[in-house]
């Protein structure tokens, strides 16, 4: 797993004014399930490494924190499309072969669901179905905080199209993880490199401290 998880290089951060957060703001925490935690074929060994740090970082602002789930389908034949060869070669991360209580957040981050929120969905985008975009406009958000994994594939997704539907995208450098030290190391490159005037950078600790001195 990712060598930098939880070990922010300082040359990658980018300036954050408190005047991103002025109108509305949402944490959108990817995919912390104990699926991924625990001893599966799909364990992430650095999600542990980096959970001090993402609840550190909910804990900032529960009310303003959605939790996206991975949710697999129920068999492989159920999955749609490229999903079905995929799900053939992890035949049992379907749901019918996984015991529900995987799927959930790891306990740590579960409770702070109320007023945090979960939003469950079955690809690596959560705005695939439109639903999770109307409830942020709803409420006002035009900045969005990312913490969780994968950096190379379900961050990934979250970033870039929470960049083309105009959201301000501030990345939580020492709260997410990369399923490999290339990769990672290349996609916070890539992040800051080519999205600067749309994705700004930082740590929790900073984010805490211009959140309090702004007074948000």
């Amino acid at each position: 797993m990712a060598r930098r998880a939880g070990l922010p290089d300082e040359t990658l951060q980018t300036t954050l004014g408190s005047d991103a957060f002025a109108r509305g703001w949402a944490h959108l925490c990817v995919d912390m399930q104990s699926v991924f935690a625990e001893e599966t074929e799909w364990h992430a060994s650095w999600l542990a490494r980096i959970l001090p740090a993402v609840e550190e970082l909910a804990a900032l602002s529960a009310h303003r924190t959605v939790f996206t789930r991975f949710i697999p389908p129920e068999t492989v034949n159920a999955a749609q499309g490229a999903w079905r060869r995929y799900y053939r070669r992890w035949p049992g991360m379907v749901r019918e072969k996984l015991p529900p209580g995987l799927l959930g957040l790891v306990p740590s981050l579960a409770r702070f669901v109320p007023p945090a929120r979960t939003f469950d969905k079955p690809v690596y985008s959560p705005w695939h179905s439109g639903q999770l975009h109307q409830t942020l406009r709803a409420d006002g958000v035009e900045t969005i905080v990312v913490s969780g994994g994968e950096t190379d594939v379900c961050v990934l997704a979250t970033v870039l199209g929470a960049i083309d539907l105009g959201y301000h995208v501030v990345l939580v450098t020492d709260a997410i993880f990369g399923s490999a030290d290339p990769t990672h190391d290349a996609m916070l490159e890539i992040y800051h490199s080519r999205f600067q005037m749309q994705l700004s950078t930082t740590t929790v600790s900073d984010l805490a401290l211009l959140l309090r001195e702004a007074g948000l």
